[in-house]
């Protein structure tokens, strides 16, 4: 089976297809890519990498930490001195080190939210978030190149690495932690202390936000925070459904409201003080509105195609330019890099905000909640409700259908843009989208979305209407429509 880079890195079945071969493999095509004159040099605007310099981080699965040494190695024998974390730390923490450490690349060994049973590569440019589209296909033509000369990767001894000083283990939290301090008003908490549990879904986030907050006066209660490389036997994804230990907590009174992240600490999810799941199009749209109200800020806003049109509306109502891009933090990225991006961010929950890493970050975002609730001293529940009493209503459900076989995304979207309806729920449709699948957007505002995931063998079928009754008219017609391309 190719190895294949797609939305976000390269993931696969631990010991079907991610083996510590085929690791090596991908290793040296990014140590030869990396290399190449391909490779961009430059850090985007920012001071010159090191071309020597890579970092390598990991998450809590199954042998990811055998998994990082192994690709140290690798590098190490290509000549690169590798920055390797000491324990497993958050995907956004080893992009930020990338950044600070000035870095050329950065490699984590993580398959983020996907089940137990995978793990995978995902790629950092020197700017600190994920590498560009070409540079994932620098790697891929290694790859091949590699395997048609039949290449093998170059390999050192980790110790005799560590000697030479092309091996060296870091802690990449306190330099992360010194610049969250200036993203988030801990003084503002500190006046304001909540009561918060933390699911860190036994991924790569535990204590982390719990260690931040430390001396603000919070109380921060962890659930699932132990190292679990099973995950428990539940996918690492903070949905509602994934989220049972979270509510139990609320329930039993260990925090006022919660906050959850997936395996490698680059989503974000939250729930009140009731239980109520708080998705990332909520949490998206109430930091635009602190951040703008709050703060005084402006910039742009930036949302891929699946995420709440309620940020349209935020935006049109303070004068702010919206951007929609296709489904990928890289390409929210795009724009965080070329000009000045209030928020970025995705339904899934990969979020950051100005002044930071152009990155999907679950810590920071956090934390922007408890800041949120200390400075408008409300219930999460009643933020939500105000929200949706301004912005809203907005009502929003995803189904994921498996695919049996390949789905040829272009034929796809040809046929799904031919075929599109005049009306969905007694809604007429104002405007079909083929930025990234097909977006049916009716003229009330709601809209369905159909498109293939670029991590999982999955058409994902997306719908937000203004009621109820109308995401239900979407998803029953999006899963007809997807059933006879499927």
């Amino acid at each position: 089976m190719p190895i294949h880079f797609g939305t976000d890195g390269w993931r696969a079945v631990i010991s079907d297809s991610f083996t510590f071969g085929n690791l090596r493999m991908v290793a040296q095509a990014i140590a030869d890519a990396v290399a190449s004159e391909h490779w961009d040099k430059n850090g985007n605007g920012k001071k010159t990498p090191d071309p020597t310099r890579i970092v390598v981080g990991f998450d809590t699965r199954f042998l990811s930490d055998r998994y990082a040494q192994e690709v140290a190695r690798v590098l190490a024998a290509n000549g690169y001195v590798v920055q390797l974390a000491q324990s497993d730390a958050p995907t956004p923490a080893i992009s930020f080190a990338v950044q600070q450490m000035g870095a050329i690349a950065g490699v984590m060994i993580t398959a983020s939210h996907n089940a137990p049973r995978y793990n995978g590569v995902k790629l950092k440019s020197a700017y600190g978030g994920s590498a560009l589209p070409e540079q994932c296909r620098r790697v891929e033509v290694y790859i091949n190149d590699n395997e048609e000369r039949a290449r093998g990767p170059n390999l050192m001894d980790f110790e005799k690495a560590r000697d030479a000083g092309l091996i060296t283990r870091f802690n990449p939290l306190p330099a992360y932690f010194d610049h969250l301090r200036t993203l988030i008003d801990t003084d503002l908490i500190a006046e304001n202390p909540q009561r918060i549990v933390v699911d860190s879904m036994y991924g790569s986030g535990r204590g982390v936000i719990k260690s931040f907050l430390q001396g603000t006066g919070c109380e921060v209660s962890e659930v699932r925070g132990e190292m679990n490389p099973g995950f428990g036997g539940v996918h690492p994804e903070p949905i509602a459904a994934n989220l049972g230990a979270l509510a139990g907590a609320i329930a039993t009174g260990m925090g006022s409201f919660g906050l959850a992240m997936d395996g490698d600490a680059d989503r974000i999810g939250a729930m009140d003080e009731r239980g109520n799941f708080v998705d990332p199009h909520k949490i998206m749209s109430l930091a635009l509105r602190y951040l703008v109200e709050k703060r005084g800020w402006s910039g742009a806003v930036v949302r891929t195609v699946s995420t709440t049109r309620m940020i349209d509306r935020l935006a049109k109502r303070y004068g702010l330019r919206l951007y929609e891009t296709p489904v990928g933090f890289n390409h929210i990225a795009d724009y965080m890099l070329k000009e000045d991006v209030l928020i970025g961010g995705e339904e899934s929950g990969g979020i950051s905000f100005k002044g930071h890493i152009p990155e999907g970050d679950g810590p920071i975002m956090g934390l922007l909640l408890v800041e949120m609730a200390a400075a408008w001293q409300a219930p999460l529940s009643e933020l939500v409700g105000r929200l949706l009493a301004e912005a809203g209503p907005a009502f929003y459900e995803r189904n994921d259908l498996r695919l049996v076989r390949p789905v040829e995304k272009a034929e796809m979207t040809d046929f799904l843009t031919r075929k599109a309806p005049a009306a969905i729920g007694g809604e007429k449709v104002a405007e079909v989208s083929a930025l990234d699948g097909v977006k049916y957007i009716l003229a009330d505002d709601s809209w369905l979305l159909v498109r293939p995931s670029g991590t999982e063998p999955v058409l994902r079928v997306y719908a937000e209407g203004r009621s109820a009754e109308m995401v239900r008219a979407l998803l029953g017609y999006g899963q007809q429509v997807a059933e006879t391309v499927v």
